[in-house]
Order: C-alpha cells, then sequence, then structure tokens
C-alpha cells in the first residue's frame, strides 16, 4: 500500500494543548510541511510568542526560542542580522503583533528585515479568555465589549497587511484562512512563498492566518467555520496585498 501522508519532520510527536476547534493545530502542521519541503529545518530558528503559541517549542522539531510579548520581530531582527545564515522566522497572535508589539512590526516591517512573520488572527485575546483585540470586529462581542466593539469608543478593527503595505520596507504580505480545505491549500502555498522570499534575500514578509477561536467566540467549532466565512472574512478580506517578490528590489 502507497504512503500518502505522514508527520512531517518538523513536528513533534506532542499533543497540542490548543482548544477544540483552534486553527493553531492546522498552521503548525502547515508550517513544518514548509520547512521540510524546503530543506532548512536545520537551519531554522523560530521565534515564539506570549500568547496561545507560547509553548510552540513543545510542538515544533527545530530551534524555538521566547521572546517577551510583543517582541518577536526585534529578536528576530538580532537573529538573522547575527546568524544571516539561518532561517528565522515569527509566529504571533494578534495582541502580540498589533497591539503591544505594533512598533516592533512596524519598524522591522520598515526597514525591509529579511524575516518572515506569521501573523495568526483570531480577532481577540485568546489566551487570557478573549478580550477584544486591535484585530476585532464592529459589533463583535468580547469579554471587554459585551455589547459589541463601537467605533466610537474602541475604535477600528486594524488592518495589518493593509497597513503594512505602504511602507517601502516590505517586500510579500498576503492574508490567507484555514476554514475549509482549498483555503488551507492557498495558506500553505503563501507560507511557503512568504519562507521562499526570505531564503531568495527578498526581504519582510509577512501571512496573516484568519484563525478560529470557538471557545473564546462562545460557538461550536462548526458554527465558528460558518462565522468566519460569512462575517470575519468580509472585513478582512482574503488576498495578496503586496508582493514585490519578482521585481527589482
Amino acid at each position: 500500500m502507497k504512503k500518502i501522508l505522514s508527520k512531517p519532520e518538523s513536528l513533534k510527536d506532542a499533543v497540542l494543548s490548543y482548544c477544540s476547534g483552534c486553527g493553531h493545530g492546522i498552521i503548525h502542521r502547515l508550517v513544518a510541511e514548509c520547512i521540510d519541503e524546503l530543506v532548512v529545518r536545520e537551519k531554522t530558528i523560530a521565534v515564539a510568542p506570549v500568547g496561545c503559541a507560547v509553548f510552540a517549542y513543545d510542538y515544533f522539531n527545530f530551534d524555538v526560542t521566547e521572546a517577551p510579548h510583543g517582541r518577536p520581530p526585534a529578536v528576530a531582527t538580532g537573529i538573522k542580522r547575527t546568524n544571516p545564515d539561518k532561517f528565522v522566522f515569527t509566529y504571533q497572535g494578534d495582541g502580540d503583533i498589533a497591539a503591544i508589539g505594533m512598533a516592533e512590526t512596524i519598524h522591522a516591517a520598515n526597514r525591509g528585515e529579511n524575516i518572515t512573520i506569521l501573523f495568526v488572527n483570531n480577532a481577540n485575546y485568546g489566551m487570557t479568555g478573549g478580550q477584544m483585540a486591535p484585530t476585532t470586529l464592529i459589533g463583535q462581542v468580547t469579554e471587554t465589549t459585551p455589547f459589541g466593539r463601537n467605533p466610537e469608543r474602541e475604535g477600528y478593527p486594524i488592518k495589518l497587511c493593509e497597513l503594512l503595505s505602504t511602507l517601502e520596507g516590505t517586500t510579500y504580505l498576503e492574508r490567507v484562512a484555514i476554514y475549509n480545505p482549498r483555503n488551507i491549500i492557498k495558506a500553505k502555498k503563501a507560507i511557503k512563498k512568504a519562507f521562499q522570499c526570505q531564503i531568495d534575500g527578498k526581504g519582510f514578509s509577512l501571512v496573516e492566518v484568519i484563525s478560529n477561536c470557538p471557545v473564546d467566540w462562545g460557538m461550536t467549532p462548526l458554527d465558528s467555520i460558518k462565522w468566519v466565512e460569512e462575517t470575519f472574512i468580509k472585513s478582512f478580506p482574503l488576498r495578496t496585498v503586496k508582493d514585490k517578490i519578482n521585481s527589482d528590489i
């Protein structure tokens, strides 16, 4: 019998601690598959965030370091500049990257650092119980917006890819999702393209992955999939926001 699927070498034999229906497990697998296919596992260094993926080093079978809350882009910058032969990426949530870490994100992007950022957007602070995040949708109910996010009170959702696209230092920015097989395939292609961007020395790349968070959204896993498709991606449309990879940069 022909074997058609196996565990990626870049994933450890470990039970994930994520909630039922959470998208992190799918994203971890996509990352691991891309690392294996690009044959960079032995020179990969990932930077884990403070957030749901804080224990990423327990799941990935390559070097992973921890960074203070919001500081992965700064840590990744230091690692890449002192070890330019290494493959360096950060794995961050919306609070880590767009709230406490917004300054580090913007300045790393503006400098055009040759690193890759994977940004998992689930529209709330997942690890701490579902409070409002910079990406929370207008009208979305969270622990800190019990009547729904009001733009007059809490402002508007931050669309990070569009924000970073205005900076000269950014090379590749794409928003994808993982709520069905078709989009999972597209997400993997985007992640692999962003990784290749760094390998080829093309500069700063970021992939935003729209992810389910059914527990903190107060939904079943199935309902969370429907909400992503019917509501979430209307506010955060799936698209390539910027692509300078094949141009002279």
